[in-house]
């Protein structure tokens, strides 16, 4: 099956269908384009989201299955329900975004190099300022040691990446982040691929069908009035 190229000066180009994504590598879709905010915001909300190495041109997926978590069904493990209790972490929102996205950006042990390329850490930074990335800090001593980002659309919110350089800290920033958005009216959080992480928090897999049909419905929902404004 031929991949779609897409041109880097029409943001407004159609993607194909996500059933046309490929299964090996799972889920790749497109090739090329831009990563202007108005190209991004259009993928994510068919269920498509940019992923490439430096050595890369831009490369979408959609995989099939899909890994979410709907937010009723987040599950905190004992010793995770001990750390929330000491109360170890102070947890922010969109105070940081840069140093949070930053930080994912940093090799991880053991890999020489990163996804989160600097045209794509530029890109996501955009995408902040104009009110679509978001990101959770976790702060211990005044330090920032833990966080994560993603994008809001509607009641969706897709996770994109996340790090820590105290044990516990992202886990934390994650549940907070799980929790606040249920009280926000989100019902859906896409983590795209499957770890097993996610999935001991609650996660599943689902068919790429039907998280796309649970996209087109929750989008076009908007939140509780005072979302990210905490």
């Amino acid at each position: 099956m031929m991949l779609t190229l897409l041109d880097p000066n029409f943001a407004n180009q159609d993607f194909p269908s996500t059933h046309l994504a490929l299964r090996d590598p799972d889920g790749l879709l497109a090739v090329g384009g831009c990563l202007s905010t108005q190209r991004i915001i259009n993928a994510y909300s068919q269920g498509i989201f940019p992923w490439y190495s430096n050595e890369d041109p831009i490369l979408w997926w959609s995989p099939d299955p899909r890994l979410v978590i709907f937010p009723k069904q987040l599950h905190i493990s004992r010793s995770l329900q001990k750390t929330l209790r000491k109360q170890d972490f102070k947890i922010s929102f969109d105070t940081a975004f840069t140093e949070v996205i930053k930080a994912c950006a940093a090799p991880r042990s053991q890999e020489s190099g990163t996804w989160l390329t600097a045209e794509m850490q530029v890109a996501y930074i955009r995408l902040h300022d104009e009110g679509y990335a978001h990101s959770v800090e976790a702060w211990h001593d005044n330090k920032l040691v833990g966080g994560l980002y993603g994008i809001a659309i509607g009641q969706v919110f897709f996770g994109e990446s996340m790090f820590h350089s105290k044990t516990d800290a992202s886990k934390v920033a994650f549940v907070s982040l799980i929790q606040q958005l249920s009280l926000w009216d989100f019902q859906l959080i896409d983590c795209q691929v499957h770890t097993q992480h996610l999935v001991s928090m609650g996660a599943e897999e689902i068919r790429r069908t039907r998280f796309c049909s649970l996209l087109q419905l929750y989008k076009q929902r908007k939140p509780a009035v005072h979302a990210w404004q905490t």
